[in-house]
C-alpha cells in the first residue's frame, strides 16, 4: 500500500478484503456471511463486489468509465476474474445456496462461451447478466440455439447505462439501442456528458 494510507491501516471499513492490503480479497467474513444467510434458508446469493458509484470498476468491469467515474486501474478482465473467483470458491464451500455469477458482460462475444464453461465444471449455479440485455436481450437464446451473435449490438461497456441515470434519465444503450440511440434522451445525456468534460 502506498505510503500516505499507511495509516489507514489495518483498514477496518471494508468487507471481504484483507484489512492489511484492503486492494485484495480475503473471502473469510464473506464465507461468515453466506454462512449465516445459508442457516436462515435463504438459498439464491447474487455474488458481487465494490459500489457502482465509489469503484465501478470492481463491479462492473468496464473499458469506457461513466462520464463521472475515472479510468480503470486494472484490466477489466482482472475485474471479471475476481468476481468468476470468488463466487467459484463460494461455491466450492456450500451446498445449499444457489450462487449467481457477475460480471460476465465484459466478455462481449465471448460471455456466453465462458457463461457456459463455468457451468459445466461446476464453478457457479446460474450466470446473471445485465447491461448486455439493454442493447441485446436476446443473446442467450441466439447463443443457446446455435444462432450466430449480432455482433451489432453486443455490450461493448460504453457505461452510457451508468452515466444516464446519473445525469436524471433512464438507464439504456444509447450508442447501440436504436430506440435511444434516435431518441431527445440521447441528445439530452450528450449534453450532460459535455458538461461534465468542460
Amino acid at each position: 500500500m502506498p505510503e500516505p494510507y499507511a495509516h489507514l491501516l489495518p483498514y477496518r471499513w471494508g468487507f471481504g478484503v484483507d484489512a492489511n492490503n484492503p486492494v485484495e480479497p480475503d473471502l473469510a467474513e464473506t464465507v461468515q456471511f453466506v454462512r449465516l444467510l445459508d442457516g436462515l434458508g435463504i438459498r439464491l446469493l447474487n455474488v458481487t463486489a465494490g459500489s457502482p458509484y465509489y469503484n465501478p470498476h470492481v463491479q462492473r468491469p468496464a473499458f469506457y468509465p461513466p462520464s463521472d467515474g475515472y479510468l480503470p486501474p486494472e484490466d477489466p478482465l482482472v475485474g471479471v476474474a475476481r468476481l468468476v473467483g470468488a463466487v467459484r470458491y463460494l461455491k466450492s464451500e456450500f451446498n445449499n445456496p444457489v450462487f449467481v455469477g457477475t460480471g460476465y458482460s465484459y466478455l462481449q462475444e465471448f460471455m456466453p462461451y465462458v457463461a457456459q464453461f463455468a457451468l459445466d465444471v461446476d464453478m457457479v449455479d446460474c450466470i446473471g447478466i445485465g447491461r448486455v440485455v439493454l442493447s441485446y436481450p436476446q443473446v442467450l437464446w441466439d447463443a443457446a440455439h446455435g444462432r450466430p451473435q449480432q455482433t451489432k449490438k453486443i455490450c461493448r461497456t460504453f457505461s452510457d447505462c451508468t452515466t444516464a441515470p446519473r445525469n436524471g434519465l433512464p438507464s439504456g444503450c444509447y450508442p447501440l439501442d436504436d430506440y435511444y440511440k434516435n431518441s431527445e434522451l440521447h441528445e439530452r445525456l450528450k449534453e450532460a456528458k459535455g458538461k461534465r468534460r468542460a
